[in-house]
């Protein structure tokens, strides 16, 4: 019987598939080694770090995310959201942000009223909101829009802009992202060349976690991380032995050769973390138990493996998740309602997870997405598709009780709009966002750039919302 027959007859082949990895074709899955000693685990504890990217698909409505309160702002928010819009956030239903609004052309905001469970972080100074961000190829100017100089490839698409901000190139397509450039940078702080991956995906294979010359992990979003259909019995162990030895044989094809490394990393890198997984976490799992939504469940699976990191052996480490359905060209009222709902509840318990862990400082959660929404309502309810946007950061590393960067005015065809709809021109570049966090994480100013591409044609490399 041949190799490949032998396989498909054990199942392996089909097993093998669960265990995928993140990137490109051919970099699927990072080596793994034996579970690190007590030295390095010691080393982990005191110098860990990690990021936790909030991918929002569909494009989220920054606008409606945070809103001014003051009576100028608020007026000229309800002058073009008006209630017969369908869109529109009665005044008194915002939760105000507590603290001046600073260098701002509003003096109050509010958030969304369905973000309660963060309005009280911000007021601890635990979230900061960062103000109309975006993809740019360099600083640019409504000037240079009109006479189409500078632009992004592919403005509001939805796949090239995801793209975009999950790559922080906005030229193009690019076969690695950002937060897999910072893996390369830091995944010897993880170990040798056979240590635990510093990226991991808990969303399935995106840009975001794919280096240049690191590999990442991929988990499902709930349950365990094992090869289908292994157990205890010796018939199981039999065929589990015989999978090993045939994927560590030596092989003059080097596709095979590939393919067997990847799938022995799988079966070694499964036997460390589906303990984890499917493990009992008394400490974090009841903070998320009421909560029945996807991006709850990817982010306890974070939190198991941070839990995890003396384990683990990691001093970094990159975590994707995401929540989807933010595409409301009609219906936006209910469906963001109910999305922020989520999104709150999820990032505040993941946070509380954090304080247990004694790791709040150490971990760093924001928002992402595929671009912000026309600030003119939409037939329907809902909003177009735009470009600069806000975001949430949240941990306790985070300068928060803040906003960061330049909210637009809030005037059709007015200074920050490039068309006629409210589409904000960014004031801030995904490279300034990416490189303020990878600082943060340790990377050295030299790399910067390889990171975020763009960073070296801004002044302000650093955004100010890190301690």
């Amino acid at each position: 019987m041949s190799r490949r027959d032998f396989l498909k007859q054990s199942g392996a082949l089909g097993a093998l598939g669960f265990l995928g990895g993140v990137g490109r074709t051919g970099s699927l899955l990072a080596a793994s080694a034996q579970v690190a000693n007590a030295a390095n685990a010691a080393n982990a504890t005191n110098d860990y770090r990690a990021l936790v990217c909030v991918f929002l698909y569909g494009g989220n409505d920054g606008n409606n995310l945070l809103v001014p309160t003051d009576a100028a702002g608020y007026a000229a928010y309800s002058a073009v959201r008006d209630s017969a819009s369908g869109i529109n956030l009665a005044q008194s239903s915002l939760l105000p942000l507590v603290g001046p609004a600073g260098d701002q052309p509003y003096t109050a905001f509010g958030l969304h009223p369905a973000l309660s469970e963060l309005q009280p972080l911000y007021a601890q100074q635990h979230l900061a909101l960062l103000c109309n961000v975006g993809p740019l190829l360099q600083a640019t100017s409504k000037e240079d829009y009109l006479a189409g100089r500078f632009l992004p490839a592919s403005l509001f698409s939805h796949s090239d802009q995801q793209n975009a901000w999950q790559s922080a190139q906005a030229g193009g397509a690019s076969r690695s992202g950002w937060g897999g450039r910072v893996a390369d940078r830091l995944q010897g702080l993880n170990g040798d060349a056979t240590a635990f991956p510093v990226s991991t995906s808990v969303a399935g294979n995106v840009l975001f976690a794919a280096g240049d010359r690191s590999t990442g992990l991929v988990l499902p979003a709930s349950g365990g991380f094992s090869l289908r259909g292994a157990d205890s019995s010796k018939v199981s162990q039999a065929r589990l032995l015989a999978l090993k030895t045939l994927v560590g044989a030596e092989d003059d094809n080097v596709y095979v050769v590939a393919a067997n490394r990847i799938a022995s990393q799988a079966l070694q890198l499964s036997e460390r973390v589906d303990p984890v997984l499917t493990g009992s976490s008394p400490t974090i799992e009841s903070l998320f138990v009421t909560q029945n939504n996807s991006l709850a469940q990817e982010l306890l699976q974070v939190a198991k493996l941070i839990e995890a990191r003396q384990t683990l052996g990691v001093k970094r480490q990159i975590f994707f998740v995401s929540l989807g359905g933010f595409d409301t060209h009609t219906g936006q009222a209910n469906t963001q309602q109910n999305l922020f709902a989520q999104l709150s509840s999820a990032l505040n318990s993941f946070y509380e997870a954090t304080v247990k862990l004694g790791v709040a400082e150490q971990v760093t959660s924001f928002t992402l997405s595929d671009f912000g929404r026309t600030f003119k309502p939409a037939s329907g309810g809902g909003s177009d598709h735009a470009w600069g946007n806000h975001h949430l950061i949240l941990g306790g590393a985070v300068r928060g009780g803040a906003l960061y960067g330049r909210y637009p005015t809030l005037q059709l065809s007015g200074p920050d709009d490039v068309s006629e709809e409210g589409r904000w021109l960014p004031t801030t570049a995904v490279d300034q966002y990416a490189a303020t966090l990878a600082r943060w994480m340790g990377v050295a100013e030299a790399d910067l750039a390889a990171v975020a591409p763009g960073i070296g044609g801004y002044a302000l490399r650093n955004l100010g919302f890190l301690g």
